[in-house]
């Protein structure tokens, strides 16, 4: 008979054994939480029923709430598996304005750092960024933004509509709630608070049966909540901790809000830049906007560099430059999107021409364009603006003209461009918004335009001396003719006469 296993020998194995064990428990209980989250299903604590008086009506009030505290910190996941996209970072709803990293195994082109508004939606693209994100840096970078236009309802898009949905300036009808329109699931704990997790047959921005504001469609009648209903995690005083529901094609989308995370945001240039207190300009500033005019005619010109985001998807870069004196600009032109191909565009007293020509592979885009100007590259003439480009260089050389009135200008902030303080003046008049950046000698740094898409387009200007060929050379005024010498006495002064 083999002699018995002493205590010692079989120690490590129990303790071998029982590691294993806590090993497979973490692993599982890990999975069922993932799964749990992804599923947005919390796990019930009693049975579902109606919704009281009190629990209708903070589910009514959740989103006035999500108004009020103005700013939260958000994290977003979209999606399951290795198609999940992640969105981490911050919403203001008083702008409203969404910054956010995109990360995560399914994020694709998305992938990078996102500024969105209710309406626009701009993006720096970061192939190479870790698949999950952080959060974004709270000074945004201020190169590499470029317009995007998403497929609506779907992916981005579709939480981006689901965020800014998530807050209301008013409360919502209580009634329907009352009537079947909501249900209390159970009670749950998020950020160390309980929470009653609710239901409501109710997309945060319209009810899903009975208006066609839902994302699956509507049906007529009274808004019934089910199984397949968005959920709302509410705390005792009416503020929305976690959000789940489906998209489009029903990819399931959860929202954490944290409220304790609330920066001051930084929108980027084409959005309008940093947040100031607008005031009416003062006596010295006054006086440097209405010098403008003068300061621009003494000197030669500048060159320019434009940054336009225009209509939905157009991102267009541009260099060149211009001379008030002259009343010319001469700017090459090209769209990001688009290789082998820049657009040549001139403004002058004859109003405006434009020219598409093929530039090679290795060419560094957008590039000076051409000196002298070609005159065989089939240019097109128009005598007004073609488009906002044309509009952002148009009001540029026309700030050598009369001052913009003084009821219709603000100081918007200050601010530095080239190295330079500046101090940023908006001017609304005949249906434009404008931007002067103005430096302390009074010349401007930079001008930008507001579009009709809800964007800002630049125009950056530094003061020098042009190249040959940008502006046409000056007409020499005719030399006057010298006087004939008068004759002396006696002498003819001409055939026949006698002086």
């Amino acid at each position: 008979m083999p002699p018995a296993a002493s205590t010692e020998d079989s120690a490590p194995e129990r303790r071998r054994a029982t590691l294993v064990a806590l090993g497979v428990v973490a692993a599982a209980s890990a999975a069922a939480l993932v799964a749990g989250l992804l599923s947005w299903t919390p796990a019930p604590t009693e049975a579902a029923r109606a919704l009281t008086g009190d629990e209708a009506e903070r589910l009514a009030a959740a989103r006035v709430s999500t108004y009020r505290d103005v700013r939260a910190g958000v994290r977003v996941a979209v999606g399951t598996g290795a198609g999940r996209t992640d969105l981490i970072g911050w919403v203001d709803w008083s702008r409203p304005l969404a910054y956010l990293a995109v990360g995560g195994p399914g994020a694709g082109q998305d992938r990078g750092l996102v500024q969105a508004t209710g309406t626009v939606v701009v993006h720096r693209p970061d192939p190479t960024a870790i698949v999950t994100p952080a959060q974004p840096p709270l000074v945004p970078p201020g190169d590499r933004w470029r317009l995007r236009s998403l497929p609506a309802d779907r992916g981005l898009a579709g939480a981006l509509a689901v965020l800014f949905g998530l807050a209301a300036d008013r409360t919502e009808a209580v009634e329907p709630l009352r009537a079947g329109g909501g249900r209390w699931l159970g009670r749950d704990t998020v950020g160390g608070e309980q929470v009653d997790v609710l239901q409501a047959a109710r997309w945060p921005t319209g009810w899903i049966r009975g208006t066609p504001t839902g994302p699956a469609g509507a049906s007529p009648g009274q808004p019934t909540a089910g199984g397949s209903d968005p959920r709302w995690w509410v705390d005792r005083d009416a503020r929305l901790r976690r959000w789940a529901g489906r998209l489009a094609g029903g990819v399931p989308i959860t929202v954490e809000l944290d409220r304790t995370d609330r920066p001051t945001l930084w929108p980027v240039d084409a959005l309008g830049g940093r947040s100031g207190l607008p005031r009416a300009p003062t006596d010295e500033e006054a006086t440097r906007l209405g010098r403008l005019a003068a300061r621009l005619r003494t000197g030669s010109g500048a060159a320019v560099t434009v940054a336009a985001p225009l209509g939905g998807t157009a991102n267009l870069r541009g260099t060149g430059w211009l001379s008030w004196s002259a009343d010319v600009a001469y700017l090459s032109v090209a769209e990001l999107d688009t290789l082998g191909r820049r657009t040549l565009l001139r403004r002058n007293r004859a109003g405006f021409a434009r020219a598409d020509v093929p530039v090679g592979p290795g060419t560094a885009a957008p590039g000076p364009p051409p000196l002298p100007p070609p005159t065989d590259v089939g240019w097109r003439l128009a005598g007004r603006p073609v488009d906002e480009l044309d509009v952002l260089v148009d009001t540029a050389l026309r700030a050598d003209g009369p001052p913009p009135p003084a009821d219709a200008t603000v100081r918007v902030r200050g601010d530095r461009r080239a190295g330079r303080p500046v101090d940023v003046f908006e001017v609304r008049h005949r249906g434009l918004r404008v931007r002067y950046w103005l430096d302390r000698s009074g010349f401007p740094r930079r001008l930008e335009l507001r579009t009709a898409g809800g964007v800002w387009a630049q125009l950056d200007l530094a003061p020098g001396p042009l190249p040959a060929g940008v502006a046409p050379p000056r007409a020499e005024p005719p030399r006057p003719k010298p006087p004939r010498p008068a004759s002396p006495p006696g002498k003819t002064a001409g055939p026949g006469r006698v002086t």
